[in-house]
Formats: C-alpha cells, structure tokens, sequence
C-alpha cells in the first residue's frame, strides 16, 4: 500500500527533461503558424475547434475522419496517429506505439482481470496513472500519441470469451468502479481555465470500449463482426450499460469506441440511441471512435446497409466522430456528393475530434514549456513503476486451495524445489493480451532460485497446448527428487485472445494427466499454479489430495516471478478474490451466443454469473483464501427503511421492524424524491484470527428476500481493501445508497426498489432491513 502511495506522490513531481531535438513535430508553431485563431489559448475551447474546422477545406476535413489523419501543410497542422494502446501497461498493437528509439521497453504490469482480483481502487488508480506517466515520456520523443484506446470495461458474461482476460470480470460494479479509476488516474485532468463546454486539459486521453454488450471473438458459427447481440432492456440497463454509464458520468472519459457487433439488429456504431444517451444523459463531451474496421463490416459484412456510402451516412448521423480504418476516407466524398450527408455531419465530428485534441494541449504551442514536456526515457520502467507492478501482481494473486496449510513454504526446511510446466520459465507469457515489451522480466523459476539451495526445472510439456507426453519422463524424475513440488498449468494466448474464444474450460491438452504424473512420484502434496485469464475446470484438482494447494495468477505481468515466489514462501498474505465465477465443464453445452444473463427453467437456461447463475461452480465469484482465518462483526444497522407520503419523505428508523409487506410490490427509483436521505453506513470490523499479517479484501453483498422479475440472486454492493495486524481487528465503512445498491431493473429495463424484506451479507454474517412505504 505504501508503494501505491508513494506512486501517487510522486505522480505530479517527474523532473527528467528531454532534449528539444527529440519533440514530436508540433501544431502552432511559431513565426508561421502560431497566429491563427485555433491556436489562441485565451479563446474557449469550443471556438478554438470550430475555428479550425472552418479552416479546413472539404477534403481536408475527410482526411481527418481516419485513426491516421492527414498532416494539413498550409495550417502547420502535423499528421497524427489516433490509436495507442495502454491496457495494462504501454503496447505496440496500435501504430501509435513503438519501441524503435530511446525508450525499448515499457512497464509490464499485471493483464487487467488479475489486477481486479485486488479489489482495491487506489491500486487501479495508481496503475493508470503509472501507465500514462510512461505513455506521456514515451510520446514527447515521438514513441506514442496522446490517445489511448483503453480501458476494456465490457463485462466478462461468458467463461469461453478470449478478451475475458482484457476486463475487470463479470460484475457490473466492479466494471464501472475500474473503469472510474482507471480513466481519472489516466487522464490526469487538471483545471485548465473556463470555457463554454466546461472542458478540462488532459494528460492523455481514455477511451472506454467496446460500447455495448461485446463479448464474443469466434466461437461455433459466430464472429464479432457480424454477430447480433439480442440483449433485453433488463439486461442491456443492469448489466451491459453500468460500466459505461459510469466512466463518462464519474470518470469523464473523453473518447468511447463503439464495437463490432449489431444490437439487437443494429450496428453498435450505427445506434444513434446509444450515443445520444452517453452524450444527453450520461454527460459525455468527448469523441466516438470505432473499432478498427467496425465500419467497413456495416456493407461488407453485415450486409446491413445497401452501400458504403450509406455505412458513412449511418455512423455519421448516429454520431461517431473517427473511423479506425479508412472506409470514410473512401467514401465520405461521395455520401456527401449523393446527398446521404451533409458537410456539417462532417463538421459536427471533427469539432468533437479537435476539442480533444485541444484539452491534449496538441495547439498550444512548444510543448517543452508544458507540464508534462519535462517527461522522457528516465520516466519510463523506473523503480517506483517495477514495484507498482510487484505490489499489483501480489493483491491480485488468488489462493483456491490449501489443504493442512502446505503453504507459506518454509525456507528453513527444504533444500530442493521442482517447478514443471513450459510456462514456469517463460516471462514472456505473463503479459497476457495487448501487451508491450517488458522492463525486466523474471519467470516463476528466475523467482524461486533466490529462495533454495537448488531449484530444478523441467517442460512437462512442449508448449501450452501440450499435444503430447514426450516431456513427461524428466518432469516425473525432478519431481521424485525435490522436497517440494510445483506445476504451472494452465492457459496462455494460444487458448485465449483477441478473435479466438475456447470450446473448452478444462486444462489444455494433457496438462491434467501432467498433474496427475507428477503428484505421483512426488514425495508430498504438490502445489499446483494456474495462469490464464479465464476460468478453469480444475474439479479433479480440488479434489485430489495429492494437490494440496492452488494459486491462481491470471497474467501476473514482467514480475510475476517474484511475486508467486513470495505467496509461496510467506512474504506476503495472499489476499485476491476472484473476480469471475469459475464454472464446471458441463457450462460448455450453453450456447455462447445467448445474450440473456437471466436463468430460465423452462428451456434449461441456467443463467450467467453469480449473479443469476443456477448451476453448480467449482469456485464462486469472490473465492479467495489466505494464510490467516478472518471473522466480521458489524456496527448496529438500520432494521428498517420507510417511506412516507406521496412526496416520498424519508427517515431511517433502527427500531426492530415487526411485519414485512409480502408480494413483489416496488417502487421506481426515478419516483424516489429524497434518494440521499436513505444514505446508511455499514461499519464492518475486520478481526485476523490468524498468525500473520495480511491484507484483506472486503466484499458486501445484497439480495431481496423477495423474488420475482428476474431478480439477482445475490448482487456486489460494496468492497474495501484493508489491512490487519495478526490477532488484530481494522475497521472499514461502506456507504449504502438504497436507490443505487438495494434496486434492481424489471423487465422494462426501468430501476426499481423492491419493498420487503432485504438482506446484507458479508462473510458469514447476514442483516435484515425492511423497506416499507
């Protein structure tokens, strides 16, 4: 925790400048250029933007609708490149980025599902800003843009999905809680004076996608581009849409990127509903991008429109601003020659577009003389940032078994250790999905020969997939002759990624007959470690006594190594949660293509995430052990809420409520007049039963005793990360919101607050509050 802190000092106090023959060509420069009106800093920045757009002739202002507009020579405007990429750490999948200068290599931070594991939104935060600190050096010596197509906040619906691994996991409220954190720890907003759009100067800019309900690669007859999201008005608000909702009312993201797939029919990028709902009612001021493609697929693809020209006239009206890729390069001129668009359509994008290019500060002027000129290579794979990523990699690290306390490991009492896997000495792996080249990468193998005398290592099997037993016999033989035994199992991108989702959620290949060969030979129970993004069916594991521990540690970035040696060895308390449900292998026969989260019996639905999920897991969401026992007690709550009067006046009463109103009786939200007026803390006492100290994370849960209209049968509502002394108590509190956190959504997609009986629960210890009216 003192690291994140430190960090976050340290954020707003870089000193190392760069030379002024390294600065990327710049906008605004004087004598020639500087003294047009979109470069005058004193104007608003909505005048600024116009001004621009007013300058630009038609076929300028097209050549700037692409990620790779086109320089404007006689306005001194230099071309730019749209598409960076930052998801966990500065990446070379979008041309923006590149590792051929001063800067080789950038922080490789833990992929983003293992960073959620944490719960803890001051690490979240921490890790964007760390990002953009690396992003901004790396673009003043013309290594990386300003905008970065990042977070990926859609939610983690289906086990099989290959981006799962890209995502905060498959709760809505921890989706939007990261999503705020990541894009204000990112941007790094600051005021900038007043204007009449209200618009702040940026660090960099954010971008929250895939705008809406994507979650699906390749998988049976389904793409992503071309596949139809059916999603229901319940689902569509009180699952698909909080993530979004909150990064642009919350987090201010200055850019959303609409995604591949239809919407109930309509291309994501084409629904003009949507984006006129982010920017009407959630507040957004930035612009809209498309996925790389996403346009070009309307026409070619989908067969949606009966033209190119018609794709153009779709998106544009709709309101996206920049196509990544060059469909409107191609066709612009002539939907505005045919009459589908007109040349303020093209207008209205590029005044979005260069708005944010203006709170970048890309016109004003010598950017040296800036805040952010003063970064450069020294800023980048710093101690502070390899320790960020250590301290990342350590809360989000999750012990799923432990049987007799095999672990903490004893340094004192073995002399040998044998690690089998192919990705038990292979760092490159642990980056996981959109990742960048690392600082100084250590594998799991680098990490434990710092602990023993001898540590031993063998392949088990040739790669990931693992086709074969060839590599069975020396895995077997090192196993026999070590004090204590680990197999690094699992997935990698071979099994998950970008355009590729999994049939299956067992073990790749034979590495579950390698488990089973080693734990035979070995003297005691193995430790068994599991990498990869998604879910795994380890049933056979978890059950076996000869596996006597499992870790999970998702893609645990350039310092894994240390840090699994770590939870081995006791240097730390293992104190990850999991952040998506782990299902069983039978979960395979649900067709991945249904959108509803809903369970329904009658057609054998059993539902999606442990939210409404209806079948057996093999461990459920928010799983987690750690090497001390913890207990809850809480503070006195309220026994009931009433609402009075036709006006909805409101007081809490915490006298113990008598009677319940029966039936599914509700009330909307929106109807609600005093919703702040509910507000309740719960004060939840954190008691460490056991010998060490340790981080713990607190997850709050709620459910309506009633049930009815698809109801959760459990939902998130609050979560804390705290730290405890051994034998000691710490103590957090967490705000309730009645409206928010004790509602849910019918089947009109409208918010309603059931009344009854409600149930807080966190850990063992359940709380009754009636809702009256």
């Amino acid at each position: 925790m003192r690291t994140i802190l430190r960090f976050l000092f340290l954020f707003t106090s870089f000193s190392s400048r760069i030379a002024g023959d390294q600065l990327p060509e710049l906008a605004c420069e004087p004598p020639n250029y500087a003294s047009f009106p979109f470069c005058d800093t004193s104007l608003p920045l909505a005048d600024r933007a116009r001004s621009l757009v007013a300058a630009l002739t038609l076929p300028e202002k097209i050549q700037q609708l692409c990620n790779n507009a086109t320089a404007v020579p006689r306005l001194g405007l230099p071309a730019y490149e749209w598409w960076s990429e930052s998801l966990h750490g500065v990446a070379p999948n979008g041309p923006g980025v590149d590792f051929a200068g001063p800067v080789l290599a950038a922080t490789g931070f833990p992929q983003v599902i293992l960073s959620a594991a944490a719960f803890n939104r001051t690490l979240w935060r921490a890790l964007a800003a760390a990002i953009a600190v690396e992003a901004r050096a790396m673009h003043n010596v013309g290594q990386a843009g300003l905008t970065f197509w990042a977070p990926n906040i859609n939610i983690f619906r289906d086990p099989r999905w290959g981006r799962g691994q890209e995502t905060p996991g498959e709760d809505p409220l921890v989706a939007a809680e990261y999503a705020v954190e990541y894009v204000r720890g990112f941007q790094g907003e600051y005021s900038g004076g007043d204007d009449d759009t209200g618009g702040r100067s940026m660090m960099l800019s954010a971008c929250c996608k895939h705008y809406t309900a994507y979650d699906l690669e390749k998988w049976g007859n389904f793409t992503r581009y071309t596949f139809n999201a059916q999603v229901t008005d319940q689902d569509m608000e009180d699952t698909f849409q909080p993530p979004f909702r909150s990064c642009i009312q919350e987090g201010h993201a200055s850019c959303l990127m609409c995604s591949y797939n239809q919407v109930n029919g309509v291309p994501a990028c084409a629904r003009g509903d949507l984006i006129e709902k982010a920017r009407k009612e959630w507040g957004f001021e930035g612009y809209v991008t498309s996925d790389c493609d996403a346009v070009a697929i309307i026409y070619e693809n989908q067969n949606y429109s009966a033209s190119p020209e018609d794709s153009i006239a779709d998106v544009l009206k709709a309101g996206m601003d920049i196509n990544c890729g060059t469909y409107l390069l191609r066709y612009t001129e002539s939907a505005v020659e045919s009459g589908k668009i007109q040349e303020e359509d093209i207008d209205r994008a590029l005044i979005n577009l260069f708005k944010v290019q203006l709170r970048l500060g890309l016109f004003d002027g010598e950017l040296a003389q800036k805040r952010f000129g003063q970064l450069g290579p020294k800023n980048v794979c710093t101690r502070e940032h390899r320790e960020l990523a250590l301290e990342a990699a350590r809360q989000g690290i999750v012990l799923l078994k432990n049987d007799k306390s095999l672990l903490p490991l004893r340094r004192q009492e073995m002399n040998s250790v044998a690690i089998i896997g192919p990705a038990a000495n292979d760092a490159s792996i642990y980056g996981g999905d959109y990742s960048g080249v690392p600082c100084n990468p250590i594998s799991f193998f680098e990490g434990l020969q710092s602990y023993v005398p001898r540590a031993s290592f063998a392949h088990g099997c040739t790669d990931v997939p693992c086709q074969t037993t060839d590599l069975f016999e020396e895995a077997v033989d090192i196993a026999k002759e070590a004090d204590v035994v680990i197999v690094v199992a699992g997935l990698n991108q071979t099994e998950e990624t970008e355009d590729l989702d999994r049939v299956s959620l067992l073990l790749p290949g034979k590495q579950m007959d390698l488990v089973r060969a080693v734990a035979s030979a070995s003297k005691k129970p193995l430790v068994l470690v599991l990498m990869g993004g998604g879910p795994v069916d380890v049933s056979f594991a978890k059950g076996d006594p000869s596996v006597g521990s499992i870790l999970w540690t998702g893609y645990p970035g350039e310092i894994g190594g240390q840090a699994l040696a770590e939870a081995l060895f006791g240097d730390f308390n293992p104190s990850g949660r999991l952040p998506v449900t782990w299902y069983p292998e039978s979960f395979t026969a649900v067709p991945m293509n249904d959108m509803h989260m809903r369970a329904d019996p009658s057609r054998g639905y059993p539902g999606r995430t442990y939210r409404f999920y209806t079948g057996q897991v093999v461990f459920e969401y928010g799983y987690g052990l750690s090497y001390s026992k913890y207990s809850y007690k809480l503070s006195p709550l309220p026994n009931k809420i009433k609402l009075l009067g036709s006006s909805a006046e409101t007081y809490i009463d915490k006298k113990p409520s008598h009677a319940m109103k029966d039936g599914l009786d509700v009330l909307n939200v929106e109807e609600i007049s005093s919703c702040d007026a509910l507000r309740f803390h719960v004060r939840i006492s954190v008691v460490n039963e056991g010998d060490m100290d340790g981080s713990h994370t607190v997850l709050l849960f709620w459910r309506p005793k009633t049930t009815g209209e698809g109801f959760p049968k459990k939902q998130l509502i609050g979560f804390d990360r705290v730290q405890t002394k051994a034998h000691g108590a710490a103590e957090t509190s967490i705000v309730i919101d009645p409206c928010k956190h004790l509602s849910t959504v019918n089947a009109l997609g409208r918010r309603v607050l059931p009344l009854g009986t409600h149930v807080l629960n966190v850990g063992e210890l359940e709380h009754e509050l009636l809702v009256e009216a």
